[in-house]
């Protein structure tokens, strides 16, 4: 099975006295069963598995994801990753609940970022924990949108900051992913300390895969999410899951 990482600090902004794990993770949209979680974790591959704390955007009622639950995965050994759907680009298409626009993005940004932390708190992922914000594909040649992101993203990661959490960060290759990449190649302040990238090549790992400059978000900081909506049977039970190749924080729980 795989294992959990030792923390690491890396240069340019690198993570200190944060869990981290290192192997295969699954995400789904709604939390699983424990029960199903316990058939898996024996005779899946997986270790740590993606859970919707919150968001206005998040998609799927939750209910399991509960503190007992969160304690009960956890002290079977499985790590989790605390994903939050927040506020979603102004030149994104279709309709979310909750859109950001640049008038908006700082206090949507500063209100969703503690919102974050609250969740995270009451599920029992105590500070120290990182919390990815999710934010999905959007025109990337629309440099006013991409602005507008980054300022929302720099504002909710000051926001988790200030409650003692750690900000990570979710996003699509060609767009959102690559907006945070480009903003810590040129040293932008307030940025995640991990990149989590949906790039669906099929490469289960987080180094040759890895779409940016080599040198950023280096020392367990990465997760790659490299295949979805895969029907996967272990114990007896099926879920429909995303695959990630996995190497970055992850929740602080017991």
């Amino acid at each position: 099975m795989p294992e959990l990482g030792s923390p690491a600090v890396a240069a340019g902004g690198g993570i200190s006295n944060q869990p981290v794990f290192t192997g295969l993770a699954f995400d789904t949209c709604t939390a699983p069963a424990l029960s199903a979680m316990n058939a898996w974790r024996t005779a899946s591959p997986y270790g740590a598995a993606a859970v919707y704390i919150g968001g206005r955007n998040r998609g799927c009622a939750q209910p399991q994801l509960t503190s007992s639950w969160v304690a009960s995965v956890t002290a079977s050994g499985w790590r989790l990753i605390p994903l939050y759907v927040g506020a979603q680009p102004p030149c994104q298409t279709g309709s979310s609940p909750e859109k950001l626009t640049a008038g908006t993005a700082v206090s949507l940004g500063t209100a969703d970022g503690a919102d974050a932390a609250t969740k995270a708190g009451a599920l029992g992922m105590k500070p120290g924990s990182t919390l990815y914000l999710d934010v999905e594909a959007y025109n990337a040649a629309d440099t006013a949108c991409a602005a507008a992101v980054l300022a929302y993203t720099q504002s909710f990661d000051r926001a988790v900051r200030a409650r003692g959490y750690q900000p990570g960060f979710y996003g699509f290759a060609g767009s959102s992913a690559a907006g945070i990449a480009k903003a810590a190649a040129e040293g932008a302040p307030d940025l995640p300390v991990a990149l989590w990238y949906a790039k669906y090549d099929g490469v289960e790992d987080t180094t040759s895969s890895f779409p940016f400059a080599a040198d950023l978000f280096t020392g367990h900081r990465r997760g790659h999410q490299y295949r979805i909506n895969q029907k996967e049977t272990y114990g007896g039970v099926t879920l429909t899951v995303d695959r990630n190749a996995w190497d970055a924080p992850v929740a602080l729980v017991g």
